[in-house]
């Protein structure tokens, strides 16, 4: 019974093209190495290792660094202690008009001080601009190293200059040390993403996200095993790039420095279209969809690769669609307004807002990750 559903799982007419056996790739020539599946099983417990290092980085470097600008904390302001308001916030959010006036009779006070109460309750619960810049800071440290690191591979690679050399010899291409550490690095880092997404700051696309970290790590692990090591550095540079802006204008808007953050949007959003709706469609997935069809032919994993691809392209075009709300809203408010698919950024409300005399500033959150 085990037999029969393994060979099921690793049937060669599924995994590999026509007239290719795994016992061709098992007894590669001397001094070669072709990529096997069971190598991403060390991204697990590297995954581990990148979450403890993450801990460590926004301890030790990102934190000092919120301090020297002065970044908030938490917030300034605590709900007075209300068992019965407390034991409805718990259970409602957001009380309807009904609810307030019933509380406003049982309690004696105003609806407009129950109001003041929720939304100071809800303020406490939202993540400080502190927690948010260590947790951007630590992304833009990942792709931007992993982006200079895949860059240095790349350049030299002829593959990536003419994307037809993906496919050439497919599959028997040796197995790069520069590819597998790349792979395995990225694989440790989706897998900690997949695992920290619970104790993370919420978004409102948490769905999307769920599905753009799973969709990455079967696609990373897929194309591994088939040895697509070719076209799927090239995927992963090509994300990392956009990223990297991303979190960068995150980091000047929680600074508070806004002319900074709005140019760094502006990058972000250009790099975004550039990479994610340009070079990721006419050159990546054409090279993997049409040339590998013509060089290799299709065969049943080619189909499901091409669809996660596509699933992936799709994910693009939302996340380019809420991009594109921001900056319309940019255009008429003459600086980035918070970003449709984040949480509600500003630790301030309209109570402390008043308090201040002034109103908070609208404030900037775009996408992902890995990206």
């Amino acid at each position: 019974m085990t037999s029969s559903i393994s060979a099921w799982i690793w049937s060669e007419r599924f995994w590999l093209p026509e007239n290719v056996s795994w016992a061709d790739l098992e007894h590669p020539p001397p001094g070669v190495e072709y990529p096997r599946v069971g190598h991403t099983l060390y991204a697990l417990p590297l995954a581990v290792g990148v979450f403890l290092l993450r801990l460590v980085f926004e301890r030790l470097v990102a934190k000092p660094c919120s301090h020297i600008l002065q970044i908030q904390a938490g917030v300034s302001q605590r709900a007075q202690p209300n068992a019965v308001l407390e034991k409805v916030y718990q259970s409602k959010l957001c009380p309807d008009t009904r609810q307030l006036e019933g509380l406003s009779k049982q309690l004696d006070w105003d609806v407009r001080k129950i109001q003041r109460w929720f939304r100071i309750r809800r303020n406490q619960d939202r993540p400080s601009m502190q927690t948010k810049f260590c947790e951007s800071m630590w992304r833009l440290t990942f792709y931007l190293g992993m982006f200079i690191y895949a860059i240095r591979q790349l350049w030299v690679s002829p593959w990536m200059w003419d994307t037809r050399l993906c496919w050439d010899n497919y599959p028997f291409q040796p197995l790069i040390p520069g590819q597998y550490n790349y792979y395995v690095v990225e694989l440790a880092f989706y897998w900690s993403l997949m695992f920290s997404q619970f104790t993370d700051i919420k978004r409102k696309d948490f769905i999307i996200m769920l599905v753009h970290h799973l969709v990455a790590i079967i696609l990373l692990t897929f194309s591994y095993g088939n040895n697509m090591l070719r076209a799927g550095t090239l995927v992963m540079c090509v994300h990392d790039a956009s990223d990297i802006f991303l979190e960068a204008a995150k980091l000047a808007n929680y600074a508070k420095f806004q002319r900074l953050c709005d140019g760094l949007f502006v990058v972000f959003s250009i790099s975004f279209f550039l990479t994610r709706l340009v070079i990721f469609p006419f050159w990546i997935v054409y090279s993997v969809l049409f040339e590998s069809w013509e060089i290799i032919g299709p065969y049943r994993a080619w189909w499901l690769l091409n669809g996660l691809l596509l699933v992936l392209q799709t994910l693009h075009i939302i996340w380019f669609y809420l991009i594109a709300r921001i900056a319309i809203k940019a255009i008429f408010k003459g600086k980035v307004s918070k970003d449709d698919r984040s949480d509600i950024e500003s630790t301030s409300d309209e109570e402390t807002s008043t308090t201040n005399g002034k109103k908070p500033d609208p404030t900037t959150k775009g996408r992902q990750s890995r990206q």
